[in-house]
């Protein structure tokens, strides 16, 4: 009996795995989401590979981009060197590679960054979905900041409302001045007019007496 029971298990000795587990679960949820964290969300469910497609798209529609690549080519040493017109397309094409591939990918990664940063088209997409992952990843509502134009909103509210007031006002002092012109010159009118009917009064004959 005493060796049975050395050999059964300790209920109390053993780990509690549902706890354990539990307390992993919550360690999880509450730890602190890292920008690696959205990247690799991002990366996962396809949306990198989209904003990617899209980056691409609107570079190949850049007219500003394309037509200072071509002056690039045109104005290039490679093309502009006598013997120029003997050399094969592969060697011309290696030649200028190595002549404008550094110039030309700064001027394509500057229209990347003017589309990542704009505030109105791609650029506010991809901020509008970076936040809506963490928020997801973090279990929290979003927005997590205001937006720009909600932030500018009430300025200008503000702004009309000064406008409408100043114009009130302006308005109210025209309409004093116009009453006050007004007063001056009947104040005038009387004025003058005071002599002429004093006069026409005194020129006046007196009623006849009835000595009767």
């Amino acid at each position: 009996m005493s060796q049975n029971n050395q050999n059964q298990p300790n209920p109390s000795k053993q780990p509690a795995e549902g706890v354990e587990g539990s307390e992993c679960k919550m360690a999880s949820s509450s730890s602190v989401i890292t920008p690696e964290d959205v990247l690799e969300s991002l990366m996962n469910d396809g949306t990198i590979d989209a904003l990617r497609s899209k980056i691409i798209n609107q570079l190949k529609a850049n007219e500003e981009l394309k037509n200072t690549t071509v002056k690039m080519v045109e104005q290039s040493k490679v093309l502009n060197t006598p013997g120029a017109e003997k050399q094969t397309k592969r060697e011309l094409f290696d030649s200028l590679r190595q002549e404008l591939e550094t110039p030309a990918l700064e001027k394509a990664s500057k229209s990347v960054w003017d589309l990542i940063l704009d505030n109105n088209g791609l650029g506010k997409e991809i901020s509008e979905t970076v936040e809506r992952v963490f928020c997801r990843l973090s279990g929290k509502e979003p927005p997590l900041f205001p937006h720009h134009n909600d932030e500018c909103q009430p300025d200008e509210e503000t702004e009309g409302e000064k406008r409408k007031g100043k114009e009130k006002e302006n308005e109210k002092k025209r309409e004093n001045s116009n009453s006050k012109s007004k007063k001056r010159s009947f104040s005038q009118m009387n004025a003058g007019a005071t002599p002429e009917v004093a006069s026409k009064s005194g020129d006046t004959p007196a009623a006849p007496i009835d000595s009767s």
